[in-house]
């Protein structure tokens, strides 16, 4: 039986006038993988606090097993700025020693600390370096709770994805908490979901896609008065079933019930119809690159790219970090010029571009006032009109809070802010850069709701690939050497294309031997696949017609996750032995 290493009794949190966490009780257990969502100000963070007993609550008990290691992420870094890198993470041990260690070896590799330097001075990093570092002093490290607090900031798609592998490929009796906006490493990384909302903390078993099957099911069956929300989490749900199969792999709830609710849901978005209106405001023309080039130093971002945005286009741009992409967005809007070539804009085009600062405003002036500067009703198209007030409420801004000033906003709310203003300019071309950062889920399901009827053209640089699958239909890459990669597979196969892109690190015998040995390995691995395939499958059967059986469908769950783990396995040995 698993032993409980954290311990929750009655516990009531506040601050100020605002009651954080009101008699909450909960556990957390060796093995555990828990996942926390909940809007921005809700007390995800105070509820991690108050767990590790860096807060202590008004009134109730916390309590840790003896001899508990804890390693803890916050969102505000904090290392010794006179540090190396190697210093933060490895302390004094020689390199010789940490060399030999295949875990630190795959932590600093999968992080990109060799990119940062190991002997750089703490001091001289940018804020989403000093991040990695603190990261990878963690990661190197065994403890028996892991608490992450928003660790895909300032990661890129590859980095996000390397972390998750980590977490779920990490072993034995450690548990971790996990507070992130990211929806696809909820999915991934986590067994549990809990949600902090008006003092209390909610759990669900799974992950986020099973978190949205258990909400709609629970709004369901309580005729829930909250008919703006519940159609929210209707569409949500109906993008999760209807997307790629391995959002739909581990049910934990009654699926019957639940796609009763979206039997009569329409697709997210008509995108050949938002293409056509598209069309008619844009003309044929957006934006055009012919021959492009541009470095930085020695550091060629673009080399003679030709690349061609159309009307309508949902485009979603990803890359490593360092690669272009924020670049890329400002030599459409004109705030970049490039060494050569030309870049071609529509004479009808009409920007908004959401940059990753966070614009400047009047400290004195009202939310509401913020947003009615730029416009008092704004056209979503298809003669449908919003006003400003209705849409700050939208996103998070309700109430008395649209008369909160500006300057008395939190970086998440003024980010929500920015937003809202550049919607309200009822913009025909929207440049989003990470626009998913400092953002909680509820305020991403409104945006993404809005953007589903917005007909016009969209480019999205994010390493949110939730976000990106959710309201783009094309993808395109920065590969880091110059040149524009169209997608067709997504993400997927920008990681596919990473992972052979990348060095060896050591270099492969090809004798004939080794081939022959390798091309047996090979038909070995593919005849496993194969039988592990046809298993998933009868699984996701004998799951369907057990939906009422929890304790059945708990079981099967349990090897389903066994076999898609061995599946990685595989997969990982096919792409290595497929090079002979």
């Amino acid at each position: 039986m698993a032993v409980n290493l954290v311990n929750l009794e009655n516990v009531t949190v506040a601050h100020g006038t605002r009651l954080l966490m009101d008699g909450v009780s909960l556990g957390v257990s060796e093995g555990d993988r828990i996942g926390i969502v909940g809007r921005n100000g809700g007390g995800k963070t105070t509820l991690l606090k108050t767990l590790v007993k860096a807060e202590e609550p008004h009134s109730g008990r916390v309590t840790h097993t003896g001899g508990l290691r804890v390693g803890v992420l916050t969102q505000d870094v904090r290392v010794d700025v006179r540090l190396t890198a190697h210093q933060a993470i490895l302390g004094e041990t020689a390199e010789h020693t940490w060399a030999g260690d295949a875990r630190v070896r795959e932590v600093l590799d999968g992080l990109g600390l060799h990119g940062i330097g190991l002997d750089s001075v703490i001091e001289t990093m940018s804020g989403g370096e000093r991040r990695r570092v603190a990261l990878a002093s963690l990661l190197v490290q065994e403890w028996d709770l892991l608490v992450l607090d928003e660790p895909t900031n300032h990661l890129d798609v590859e980095g996000v994805a390397w972390l998750a592998a980590h977490l779920t490929q990490r072993t034995g009796s450690q548990a971790h908490l996990v507070v992130t906006h990211d929806r696809w490493f909820l999915d991934e990384v986590n067994n549990t979901t809990w949600e902090v909302h008006d003092g209390v903390v909610d759990a669900y078993e799974g992950g986020y896609s099973s978190y949205v099957l258990a909400r709609a099911e629970r709004d369901r069956m309580a005729s829930t008065a909250e008919q703006k929300r519940l159609q929210l989490v209707k569409k949500e749900l109906a993008w999760l079933r209807r997307g790629p199969p391995a959002r739909t792999s581990k049910p934990q709830f009654r699926i019957d019930a639940a796609n009763a609710l979206i039997a009569d849901e329409p697709p997210a978005r008509d995108d050949i119809a938002l293409q056509r209106f598209s069309a008619a405001r844009l003309g044929k023309t957006v934006y055009e690159l012919h021959g492009v080039s541009l470095a930085f130093g020695k550091k060629v971002l673009l080399g003679n790219v030709d690349w061609n945005i159309g009307p309508g286009d949902r485009v979603g741009v990803v890359g490593v970090n360092g690669a272009g992409k924020s670049t890329m967005l400002k030599l459409l809007v004109g705030q970049q010029e490039p060494d050569s070539g030309r870049v071609v804009v529509g004479q009808t085009v009409k920007p908004a571009y959401l940059s990753q600062e966070v614009a400047e405003l009047d400290p004195s002036l009202r939310v509401l006032e913020a947003v009615e500067q730029v416009a008092k009703v704004v056209d979503l198209g298809g003669g449908k009109t919003i006003g400003a007030s209705s849409l700050a409420d939208r996103f998070g801004f309700t109430g008395n809070a649209q008369w909160t000033r500006v300057g008395d906003l939190s970086g998440g709310e003024r980010r929500r802010l920015q937003i809202l203003r550049l919607l309200m300019g009822e913009p025909n071309v929207i440049l989003l850069d990470e626009p998913t950062n400092d953002l909680d889920i509820d305020t991403l399901n409104a945006l993404e709701d809005l953007l589903d009827g917005w007909p016009g053209t969209l480019i999205v640089v994010s390493h949110d690939r939730y976000f990106l699958e959710r309201v783009t239909t094309t993808t395109a890459s920065l590969m880091g050497d110059g040149t524009v990669a169209a997608l067709p597979g997504g993400v997927e196969e920008y990681l596919a294309r990473r992972v052979k892109a990348a060095p060896a690190s050591a270099p492969k015998s090809k004798g004939g031997g080794d081939t022959r040995a390798a091309k047996k390995d090979l038909q070995r691995v593919e005849r496993e696949i194969g039988r592990l395939d046809k298993e998933h499958a009868q699984l996701l059967a004998q799951i369907a017609e057990s939906a009422h059986d929890y304790d059945a469908v708990a079981a099967l769950d349990g090897r389903l996750r066994e076999l898609e783990a061995r599946k990685a396995e595989l997969e990982d040995q096919w792409l290595e032995l497929s090079d002979y």
